[in-house]
């Protein structure tokens, strides 16, 4: 099975349960009536990016998902905690491009979504041979990635939440889900 599709969706849940907290988030994701199944980090050929509200509507209540899922937890009140998807695409679509997962302590949506981006892009420019220094901050790689016509596209999602003031647990939660 080669996944055709892909969505991204995020979600943050709280409740004394650790458990249930995580329940609560993928509720927010719209996926926590999937059996989900984590894989590694690889975008398939011809893949394609739906939107979020197709991609939940063709799923069905215990359907076995692929995903590729970020996600943390605290119960220590007002911790900040992050979770975050990366993808770079290859400009040849016949070629694969690669997620990344990002799990932060202190970490905002900014920080924590550019450093999951900034991962998936270089695990992809390693394979594409192209050159870079990885000490170069990530702005100016992603020029270096962006000019050389082998990576056409990255991007990321990004949840964020402060963990509750009363030490419920907070999960947050960054997902690529596969569909076919």
């Amino acid at each position: 099975m080669v996944p055709t599709k892909v969505f991204f969706t995020k979600g943050v849940g709280v409740h004394k349960d650790r458990l249930a907290s995580f329940e609560l988030a993928l509720r927010k994701a719209g996926i926590e009536k999937c059996n989900l199944v984590y894989v590694s980090s690889i975008f398939p050929p011809h893949c394609k990016i739906a939107p979020r509200s197709y991609g939940i509507k063709l799923l069905k209540p215990g359907q076995i998902t692929f995903c590729v899922m970020a996600r943390n937890e605290t119960n220590e009140p007002n911790r900040l905690v992050s979770s975050a998807i990366g993808l770079a695409v290859p400009v040849n679509r016949d070629s694969y491009g690669y997620l990344s997962e990002h799990h932060a302590f202190g970490e905002t949506d900014e920080i924590s979504g550019a450093y999951a981006e900034d991962l998936a892009a270089t695990m992809l420019a390693t394979t594409l041979g192209i050159d870079f220094d990885p000490k170069v901050a990530w702005t100016e790689r992603e020029q270096i990635y962006k000019a050389s016509g082998k990576i056409f596209e990255s991007t990321k999602k990004v949840q964020s939440a402060i963990g509750n003031k009363d030490g419920l647990w907070t999960t947050t939660i960054a997902v690529a889900v596969f569909i076919e």
